[in-house]
Protein backbone atom coordinates (compact mmCIF):
# COMPACT_ATOMS: atom_id res chain seq x y z
CA UNK A 1 0.00 0.00 0.00
CA UNK A 2 1.02 3.72 -0.52
CA UNK A 3 1.91 5.01 2.37
CA UNK A 4 1.12 8.38 0.90
CA UNK A 5 -2.57 7.05 -0.01
CA UNK A 6 -4.26 9.79 2.82
CA UNK A 7 -2.86 12.49 1.39
CA UNK A 8 -4.21 11.28 -2.81
CA UNK A 9 -7.62 10.56 -0.31
CA UNK A 10 -7.45 14.13 0.31
CA UNK A 11 -6.93 15.75 -3.30
CA UNK A 12 -9.79 13.56 -4.26
CA UNK A 13 -11.74 15.47 -1.59
CA UNK A 14 -10.92 18.14 -3.21
CA UNK A 15 -12.92 20.39 -6.13
CA UNK A 16 -10.69 23.70 -6.34
CA UNK A 17 -8.39 24.15 -9.21
CA UNK A 18 -5.51 24.36 -7.14
CA UNK A 19 -4.61 24.78 -3.75
CA UNK A 20 -1.38 25.38 -1.31
CA UNK A 21 -0.52 22.81 1.80
CA UNK A 22 2.26 23.84 3.74
CA UNK A 23 4.70 20.71 4.77
CA UNK A 24 2.90 20.43 8.14
CA UNK A 25 -0.20 20.53 7.05
CA UNK A 26 0.64 17.32 4.42
CA UNK A 27 2.56 15.87 7.22
CA UNK A 28 -0.93 16.06 9.72
CA UNK A 29 -2.75 14.44 6.69
CA UNK A 30 -0.13 11.97 6.45
CA UNK A 31 0.21 11.14 9.87
CA UNK A 32 3.83 11.21 10.32
CA UNK A 33 6.86 13.16 9.24
CA UNK A 34 7.88 13.87 5.75
CA UNK A 35 11.51 13.40 5.15
CA UNK A 36 13.88 15.97 4.35
CA UNK A 37 14.15 14.82 0.78
CA UNK A 38 10.50 16.35 0.79
CA UNK A 39 12.18 20.16 0.81
CA UNK A 40 13.79 19.67 -2.56
CA UNK A 41 11.68 20.24 -5.64
CA UNK A 42 12.66 17.49 -7.61
CA UNK A 43 11.07 15.47 -4.81
CA UNK A 44 7.33 16.36 -6.04
CA UNK A 45 7.77 17.49 -9.51
CA UNK A 46 6.56 14.91 -11.72
CA UNK A 47 7.61 16.64 -15.09
CA UNK A 48 10.90 16.39 -13.93
CA UNK A 49 11.90 12.09 -13.90
CA UNK A 50 8.41 10.73 -15.63
CA UNK A 51 10.01 7.35 -15.23
CA UNK A 52 11.01 7.59 -12.18
CA UNK A 53 8.29 6.06 -9.73
CA UNK A 54 7.86 7.86 -6.28
CA UNK A 55 5.15 7.30 -3.88
CA UNK A 56 4.09 10.70 -3.39
CA UNK A 57 4.62 11.89 -7.20
CA UNK A 58 2.29 8.34 -8.07
CA UNK A 59 -0.43 9.70 -5.55
CA UNK A 60 -0.90 13.28 -6.46
CA UNK A 61 -1.22 12.12 -9.95
CA UNK A 62 -4.00 9.28 -8.94
CA UNK A 63 -6.14 12.11 -7.62
CA UNK A 64 -5.48 14.52 -10.21
CA UNK A 65 -3.19 17.09 -9.22
CA UNK A 66 0.41 17.53 -10.24
CA UNK A 67 2.52 19.06 -7.50
CA UNK A 68 4.71 21.48 -7.42
CA UNK A 69 7.19 23.00 -4.11
CA UNK A 70 6.67 26.62 -4.10
CA UNK A 71 9.80 29.01 -4.08
CA UNK A 72 10.48 29.56 -0.85
CA UNK A 73 10.43 25.69 -0.01
CA UNK A 74 7.33 26.04 2.78
CA UNK A 75 4.43 24.97 0.89
CA UNK A 76 3.26 22.27 -2.56
CA UNK A 77 0.92 23.21 -4.83
CA UNK A 78 -1.42 21.21 -6.08
CA UNK A 79 -3.25 21.92 -9.76
CA UNK A 80 -5.89 19.89 -10.75
CA UNK A 81 -4.28 18.05 -14.27
CA UNK A 82 -6.63 19.47 -16.91
CA UNK A 83 -8.81 17.00 -18.58
CA UNK A 84 -8.85 17.20 -22.45
CA UNK A 85 -12.41 17.89 -23.50
CA UNK A 86 -14.75 15.61 -25.13
CA UNK A 87 -15.84 15.94 -28.82
CA UNK A 88 -19.29 15.50 -29.26
CA UNK A 89 -20.26 13.04 -31.48
CA UNK A 90 -21.46 14.61 -34.86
Amino acid sequence: MNPYAPLRDYLQQQTLPELVLSLDQIEEILGFALSRASHRASWWDTARAPDEKMPQREACLEAGYIATRLADGKGIRFRKIQQPRSRRPG
